[in-house]
């Protein structure tokens, strides 16, 4: 297990001073990124190597959302190195230790200089000891568009802001495009997945298709980022409170 202590700060959250869901991915994002660069695999090892942690599904279930100024702990635990797959948990705690938030992450170590996959190496296990993982019900990593009105969003053009280390659009990015396509903006989102499919790059046009389903007084919406050629590249499912 890794772990870091924040305060929520006033850039981190929404009008109603609660943390957004995006700035709970960034933490989230951190957290592994600190493990990372305390070594021995630090993001120069992959580098040299051609080599990086490209994430293949997010799921997040949300408790509470933070209130800013909040003191919380967030941490992440790696349970499964497996060939060239490796699955995290993450969670999100106030110092009193109510648990605001949990999530499992799928990640490929992906060799960007062949364009495969590449399996995981010695100095790798040793800087992600593998533990039990969280209690927490786990969903499948596919996700499936359901049946029902389809609703085509705004494109979307990829910004320079919106890129990582990789040159690709940043994980996180994904969902702040996703939410920021939905039809009714002030929602309060309970439950995220999101399967990535393809990796977007700078100059690339996103089109959000979103589909909403209502049952048992909870709205989905599960919204396709595709490229122009009609291929997905991100699947996002956001389960509110209706």
């Amino acid at each position: 297990m890794y772990t870091f202590n924040s305060r929520i700060r006033y850039s981190e959250v929404d009008k109603n001073a609660e943390l957004t869901l995006e700035s709970l991915i960034d933490y989230f994002q951190d957290c592994s990124t600190f493990q990372t660069q305390d070594g021995p695999a630090t993001m120069e090892y992959l580098r040299e190597r051609n080599i990086a942690w490209v994430l293949s599904s997010w799921q997040i279930e949300v408790f509470r959302y933070p209130k800013l100024c909040e003191h919380v702990t967030v941490g992440t635990i790696p349970h499964e190195l497996k060939g060239y797959f490796g699955i995290r948990n993450f969670f999100m705690d106030t110092k009193d230790g109510e648990r605001l938030a949990v999530a499992n992450s799928v990640w490929t170590l992906f060799d960007f200089k062949k364009s495969l996959p590449s399996r995981i190496t010695p100095e790798i296990i040793e800087a992600y000891p593998v533990e039990p993982r969280l209690d927490m019900e786990y969903a499948d990593r596919k996700i499936k568009i359901p049946e029902g009105e389809v609703i085509r969003g705004e494109e979307i053009l990829v910004r320079s802001n919106n890129l990582d280390t990789n040159n690709h659009v940043n994980n996180g990015q994904y969902i702040r495009m996703a939410i920021d396509s939905l039809p009714e903006r002030d929602v309060i989102v309970s439950s995220m997945r999101a399967e990535y499919k393809k990796q977007a790059k700078l100059g690339d046009v996103l089109v959000p298709e979103i589909v909403r389903v209502s049952k048992n007084d909870r709205m989905t919406y599960t919204i396709s980022l595709k490229d122009t050629q009609d291929s997905s590249v991100c699947v996002v499912e956001l389960t509110v409170s209706q």
